[in-house]
């Protein structure tokens, strides 16, 4: 089975995270959730689930990882302009590895600048920041192109998670 890394900081939309990291685990993957430091409690905006950071973004190794995935909420926002964070996300794309990003997740993806040329989704609201950063922007619960699934909002996780479980296989 898979090891997948979770990216996360406070204010995470609460199943944005719980959704995917539940029904992974019990897929059989591996989660590890990853923040900027080790050992944070980490809360959702809706303030219904919290999570604990396992490592530290400067302790995580991406060649350990068969993929991630990026919640949403105001989470990504927290962690886009870190330099880890950015640079671990480059190397699972380098490697090719599934990279799942919902609602506002793809910031960290912008921010990394690996949108060009991409055919992607993101909460409605963003639209223009991926546009802005070279991306073409669909408007579907979940789009995949090639290692990258995204998707808009919590009614779409259903869809996220069939998508990332796929890649998985």
């Amino acid at each position: 089975m898979s090891k997948i890394a979770f990216l996360l900081a406070s204010e995470f939309e609460d199943s944005e995270m719980q959704v995917p990291y539940d029904q992974l685990k019990e897929a059989g993957h591996e989660a590890v959730i990853i923040g900027l430091t080790q050992g944070e409690e980490l809360y959702g905006k809706n303030k219904t689930v919290s999570y604990q950071t396992e490592l530290s973004i400067a302790d995580a190794r991406p060649m350990d990882y068969d993929a991630v995935v990026i919640p949403g909420g105001s989470s990504p926002e927290g962690l886009r302009t870190d330099e880890k964070i950015l640079n671990f996300v480059k190397d699972i794309n380098i490697s090719g590895k599934p990279i799942a990003a919902i609602c506002h997740g793809p910031q960290i993806l912008i921010s990394a600048k690996l949108v060009q040329g991409r055919t992607m989704t993101c909460y409605p609201p963003l639209k223009d920041d991926l546009v802005n950063a070279g991306a073409r922007f669909v408007d579907q619960e979940a789009v995949v192109d090639g290692n990258f699934i995204t998707s808009r909002s919590p009614q779409d996780e259903p869809a996220f998670v069939q998508e990332i479980l796929k890649k998985l296989q």
